[in-house]
């Protein structure tokens, strides 16, 4: 069975990026573009396109091209984002490298992405500078001074009046964001022109920015959730405010400061405006809506963040490979289904697949879900075989995700097809404990791994960061009473952190190796 959107569909631009995301800069020239939460640093629209225009002239002048790689491995900036733009504006190709990556792990990025080019700051010199001299890259960037580097300053000074020639197509690659897909190494994943186009004509819809919005956009530009919340964002004309890096008293004093009314956010500061005392604080009356993107939101947590902010709370789902949003609750709904992602968004189709026999399932049956719409991804960057294997020759791409729909055709992601843990014959997903033991009070965080075992093949177990007492035995009891047999936890482990991504994925591998090595040193 074939879910479709609700909603009807919608005309695509036939702008390309820049142009559709700049289109109305001129008419908003004075009013704040972006303000850096930091520095109170303030960007205003005409400011913007002009430093996107000089940029762009910039890299054209040195000898940047259509198609050339361009990488940048930064936190968020201002500079950030006018490089983003100013590379798609001449048909550049930007493949972004998390901050957070060493020098080994940016070499082969800037290698395997062909870059030419690089932009960092001071404080990650140390690491990119070999990293370029490993690779490709011909000269290395720089915010700010610092030796050994350009600065951004001067690449924006270079230009002069050249423009360099927009020849952009709806089929050329924009973007190369990384990503593991469903199975192996991080690949290039080829965000077009029109992808990118269609996923932000298909998101305004349900996420249509109002003149007066001032919006916290959390996740890093680096990864495609904040590359589209800040398209998204600037092409419906509302301040983006932005932090280089995550503080929580920071997050609240911009709420207060700069009258927040909306914030685009990750689970895991869910979890900390849920339990942190000094919410309280701070003046939050201004902020409306929250939307939480990035990694699953449990209903608990939703519901008790709505209740103490006094705002609605929503979520909805996505992939690097899908531009990346597919699914998703309108902005301002106070009342949603506990647990849902919402529906497909407008041009979109989704299918749930038997995971075991590859067949069509129909409502309120759990499989993988498959999606096919104009923002699903060209392709991995030279890696047919690994393409074939994400997406069908008929369009429709593989999420790796379990999930289903029910007879309303609002969805629900359940977990990752690589992550479910095999106990016995039976599929335990771990998002599902996750969330019931992050409703017990005592429990600050959880994640839940497959721990080997002789006679079951894999059993859970759960790692639990403790806000309260609670002992290990009380813990199991409590989810053994709200769960079938085969999904009680039966390992648990007190740890002071749950290892997560950038972007809030709990990363399940790094504990998993835990307890392997743990195992060999027993052995």
């Amino acid at each position: 069975m074939i879910f479709r959107s609700p909603y009807p569909d919608v005309a695509i631009s036939d702008l390309a990026l820049t142009p559709l995301v700049l289109q109305h800069a001129e008419e908003r020239a004075a009013k704040p573009a972006l303000i850096d939460a930091s520095s109170d640093r303030v960007l205003t629209y005409g400011e913007l396109a002009r430093e996107v225009k000089s940029v762009a002239s910039g890299l054209f002048s040195r000898g940047m091209r259509k198609g050339d790689v361009f990488g940048i491995y930064s936190p968020n900036s201002i500079e950030y984002a006018i490089t983003l733009l100013a590379i798609a504006s001449f048909g550049g190709i930007a493949t972004t490298v998390n901050p957070l990556a060493t020098a080994e792990e940016l070499s082969s990025q800037l290698i395997d992405a062909g870059a030419t080019r690089l932009l960092t700051t001071p404080e990650l010199l140390s690491a990119a500078l070999p990293a370029a001299a490993a690779s490709r890259v011909q000269e290395v960037f720089v915010t700010g001074e610092a030796d050994g580097a350009t600065s951004f300053t001067a690449l924006r000074n270079s230009g002069g009046t050249v423009l360099a020639p927009a020849d952009c197509r709806p089929d050329d690659v924009v973007l190369l964001p990384y990503s593991s897909g469903t199975t192996g190494t991080p690949k290039g994943v080829m965000i077009t022109q029109g992808s990118w186009v269609a996923n932000l004509c298909q998101i305004e819809m349900l996420h249509a920015v109002a003149p007066d919005d001032v919006i916290f956009c959390l996740p890093p530009f680096f990864h495609m959730y904040g590359a589209i919340v800040l398209t998204h964002l600037l092409r419906g004309g509302g301040t983006v405010v932005f932090a280089p890096r995550f503080e929580l008293e920071r997050f609240l004093a911009s709420i207060e400061r700069y009258r927040i009314t909306r914030a685009y956010l990750v689970p895991p500061v869910i979890i900390a405006l849920v339990h942190s005392p000094i919410v309280d604080a701070y003046d939050l009356s201004t902020l409306s809506n929250i939307f939480s993107g990035a990694a699953p939101l449990g209903e608990d947590l939703r519901r008790r963040c709505q209740e103490r902010l006094g705002c609605t709370v929503n979520q909805g789902y996505g992939l690097t490979e899908a531009s990346p949003v597919t699914h998703s609750v309108p902005f301002n709904i106070a009342t949603t289904k506990p647990g849902s992602v919402g529906p497909c968004l407008p041009n979109t189709e989704c299918k749930v697949m038997d995971v075991d026999f590859g067949t069509e399932l129909g409502p309120a049956e759990r499989g993988e879900l498959w999606i096919r719409g104009p923002q699903v991804m060209k392709g991995y960057l030279n890696r047919p075989e690994a393409t074939a294997s994400m997406i069908t020759s008929d369009g429709w791409l593989r999420t790796g995700d379990i999930g289903y729909a029910d007879a309303d055709g609002d969805f629900y992601i359940v977990d990752r097809l690589k992550e479910l843990i095999k106990y016995k014959a039976y599929q335990v997903a771990p998002a599902e404990l996750e969330a019931l033991l992050m409703s017990h009070p005592a429990v600050a965080d959880a994640a839940v791994t497959p721990y080997q075992d002789e006679t079951c093949g894999e059993i859970p177990k759960a790692w639990i960061v403790l806000k309260g007492e609670a002992s290990a035995d009380e813990l199991m009891a409590f989810v053994a009473a709200r769960v079938a047999p085969y999904k009680k936890i039966r390992r648990l482990e007190f740890i002071d952190q749950i290892p997560k991504s950038a972007s809030g994925k709990i990363l399940r591998r790094l504990l998993v190796d835990r307890d392997r090595a743990a195992l060999a040193v027993q052995a």
